[in-house]
């Protein structure tokens, strides 16, 4: 019979020192981070920030794995297909970590039980789909309630586009007025807060794919990886406070393919007046998508 190893923490999370000091790591250790949604992002986050030596997390995610997944989602495989992803993802990481204290929620995020999901978390990061318009203004509207730091990184083309927000500071509805919006425009408006210049946009070779009214959109296996890069950085800044975190109005957007990283600030958030035009525009030009025109 194979031997079973045991599990030492401080050897498994040993190469992070240098880059963290010990005592930042056992801070980790004892750190709950709420990430809901586990889909293209999500799952990627709660992977990279179990290996980063966070030691507490609440997953949720309604969702089943399937083979449309396979593209870029963490955990999909032929094995999952058919499986709740929080069971899936929740597995994958207590193999990496077997003493993690793990929450899920398998019916998602709702008005009954975000109260315990949020339950003791130290920083939320957003990992929901980019059309999860109500679940999302829903949870970072709590977290705001609750002095809770939030992170919303989104992949964008083979990029990431992040924002934070950080307790006494611009909120999320703050920086995207979302509220009586049509859906449509919501979800215009929060793909333009994030990303308000767009870069990723100029190599969209097959728009056919972007189908707002079945909630369909192109991805990459990268830019979700990158996003979990991007996130677990700006959660182990807030935790272990330590280097600058940038909350909105400002945002950070890293595009490999056009070689370009961009620092935007837009006071007023969605409300300054170079937004108010792209919103107009990609309005516009959705309108015109579906009408053929």
């Amino acid at each position: 019979m194979p031997t079973v190893p045991v599990f030492d923490p401080d050897i498994a999370f040993s190469r992070n020192i240098g880059w963290l000091t010990p005592e930042e790591q056992s801070l980790l250790a004892r750190r709950k981070v709420a990430i809901a949604g586990l889909g293209g992002v999500g799952g990627s986050h709660l992977l990279t920030l179990t290996r980063l030596g966070i030691g507490r997390f609440s997953i949720a995610d309604l969702d089943r794995f399937e083979l449309a997944n396979f593209n870029r989602q963490a955990g999909a495989s032929l094995k999952s297909i058919g499986r709740d992803k929080v069971d899936v993802l929740r597995e994958a990481a207590l193999e990496i970590n077997p003493t993690l204290e793990i929450t899920a929620f398998p019916s998602g995020v709702d008005a009954g039980n975000v109260d315990r999901f949020l339950q003791g978390a130290d920083v939320y990061v957003d990992g929901l789909d980019y059309f999860a318009v109500e679940a999302r203004r829903l949870v970072f509207a709590a977290c705001a309630e609750r002095g809770i730091p939030a992170v919303t990184a989104a992949p964008l083309g083979t990029g990431a586009a992040v924002i934070n927000f950080i307790p006494g500071k611009m909120t999320f509805e703050e920086y995207f007025r979302l509220d009586g919006f049509s859906e449509r425009e919501q979800l215009v408006r929060f793909l333009l807060g994030l990303s308000p210049t767009m870069p990723q946009r100029g190599y969209l070779v097959f728009p056919e794919a972007v189908d707002f009214a079945r909630h369909k959109g192109p991805s990459t296996p990268m830019a979700c990886e990158i996003c979990a890069g991007v996130a677990a950085t700006q959660v182990l800044k807030i935790l272990a406070g330590r280097g600058r975190v940038l909350a909105a109005p400002w945002g950070q957007q890293f595009d490999p393919f056009r070689n370009l990283y961009r620092k935007t600030w837009r006071p007023w958030g969605n409300r300054n007046p170079l937004q108010r035009i792209g919103i107009r525009i990609a309005m516009n030009q959705i309108e015109r998508m579906g009408t053929g025109r």
